[in-house]
């Protein structure tokens, strides 16, 4: 009986686990550059100091959707699509280098061109600091120029150019903070063929409506995994009863 309880019981935790998978997706869907998570489900024996004879369900995260999104025109001079597979180099909270395709650009109170999540862009030497201007363009190969303060239009001024890279997908990894990463760690060196699209934005990878049916699936899965639990009780009962003395 225990057998049939402990297989419900790892069923439902897990499916609790890939039911906020999917919402997290969901909760990016209109998050430009968002990759969606992918998950499945696998039965895990159970080993400890004899044969093992219990089985436990396990909900993982096997990797993430590679798939881009559309690219949508904005004609907002900071906005940024990178086309093909590159990513755009970024710094994390923690200070290590990360890789984002997330390319909605701003300059913060500080100087610095930063993303969407107000993470610093780097560039050839560091996070990329803009002096005071007028006027800024992002070329197709990640050079960012200024026009500066009482400059005229002719008068551009060359800041730096945003690290662009084209790691392996089979060598990246995405973190909890939703940033791609090396496997083994460290950064790797940019790419001069990466392209990218000015005035551009690309979309958030998730199907909302796969992601929909998928939330409704693992709801009912649920739903029938609390049954099979208290079945479970019923029948242990059951049989409790049969064997209590008159």
């Amino acid at each position: 009986m225990d057998r049939m309880l402990y297989v419900a019981m790892s069923g439902a935790k897990e499916t609790l686990v890939a039911q906020a998978n999917t919402t997290n997706n969901l909760a990016n869907a209109g998050t430009s550059g968002f990759l969606a998570d992918l998950n499945q489900f696998r039965s895990m024996p159970v080993f400890g100091g004899v044969h093992p004879t219990r089985v436990y369900a396990m909900g993982e995260r096997p990797g993430t959707s590679f798939d881009q999104g559309s690219v949508q025109y904005t004609g907002r001079d900071l906005d940024i699509a990178i086309e093909g597979g590159g990513w755009m180099a970024v710094q994390a909270r923690d200070g290590s280098e990360a890789y984002t395709r997330r390319g909605d650009l701003r300059v913060d109170e500080n100087g610095l061109l930063v993303n969407g999540n107000g993470l610093p862009v780097m560039g050839n030497g560091g996070p990329i600091a803009i002096p005071p201007f007028e006027k800024i363009d992002i070329g197709a190969d990640g050079s960012v120029s200024i026009r500066p303060l009482g400059a005229t239009a002719e008068q551009l001024a060359l800041v730096d150019r945003i690290k662009l890279v084209a790691p392996q997908y089979d060598q990246m990894t995405k973190g909890e903070d939703g940033l791609m990463r090396l496997k083994e760690g460290a950064n790797t060196d940019a790419d001069p063929e990466q392209r990218l699209v000015s005035g551009a934005l690309e979309s958030s990878n998730v199907n909302v409506v796969d992601e929909m049916v998928k939330m409704i699936e693992l709801s009912r899965r649920f739903e029938l995994q609390v049954k099979m639990m208290k079945h479970a009780q019923e029948n242990a009962n059951a049989s409790a009863s049969l064997v209590r003395p008159m």
